[in-house]
Order: C-alpha cells, then sequence, then structure tokens
C-alpha cells in the first residue's frame, strides 16, 4: 500500500514562493499518475495538478495555471509542486494522492489514504 508524506508548506507574503514535496513509501509509485489537491477552510478538496506516470502530461487546474509546476522523481519516489507568485486564495492545506489518470479522482483508498498534509499560508 503506497503511504504518502507532504512536507513543504509554510506562510509567505503574495507574490512569494514555496516548494511542496510528496515522499511516498510502499507500493509501485512509479505505475500511478500523481496529483496535489488543496483543502480551504469552507470548500471541498480540489485537484491543483497532475502529472502522469511518466511525466509527459500535466494538468492544472486555470487558477494556478503559469504559477504553479507539479514534477516527480520515479527512481527517489517524490512529487513536487512549485509555487510561484502565490496568492492568498492559495490558502489551503495541501495534499498528494494517486489519481486516476483519466478522471483525475484520487484513488483513495484504493491507493493509499489522506495524509496529515502540509498548510500553506499566503498573507496580503
Amino acid at each position: 500500500q503506497v503511504q504518502l508524506v507532504e512536507s513543504g508548506g509554510g506562510s509567505v507574503q503574495a507574490g512569494g514562493s514555496l516548494r511542496l514535496s510528496c515522499a511516498a513509501s510502499g507500493g509501485t509509485f512509479s505505475t500511478y499518475a500523481m496529483g496535489w489537491f488543496r483543502h480551504a477552510p469552507g470548500k471541498e478538496r480540489d485537484l491543483v495538478a497532475a502529472i502522469s506516470w511518466s511525466s509527459q502530461s500535466t494538468v492544472y487546474v486555470d487558477s494556478v495555471k503559469g504559477r504553479f509546476t507539479i514534477s516527480r522523481d520515479n527512481a527517489k519516489k517524490m512529487v513536487y509542486l512549485q509555487m510561484n507568485s502565490l496568492k492568498p486564495e492559495d490558502t489551503a492545506v495541501y495534499y498528494c494522492a494517486a489519481v486516476h489518470i483519466k478522471t483525475m479522482r484520487p484513488l483513495i483508498p484504493d491507493v493509499g489514504s489522506w495524509g496529515q498534509g502540509t498548510q500553506v499560508t499566503v498573507s496580503s
């Protein structure tokens, strides 16, 4: 079973940058598409970005296009989210998860479970 641990969050001012990391253990990490999700207070947990197992394909929600970059290193079992030009509306807890390559829905609970996430707070 894949286990995922997110890190790298913090508090920054608007316009700042953060790099989130997701470390995977167990399971066959390299065979799954991976996604970053965020959960803001009062809102549902939504997909932010996803990347195919080979890194050939990436998907971004419109609100982060041009600002966020998702990447992965299958040898290290890591997924990253580089976040630039951060805005207050990016404030949320960020999670990673394996996703279905076509629907982009998280594969939880079939593949792993939600971790504790990492808090990102952007002040204006």
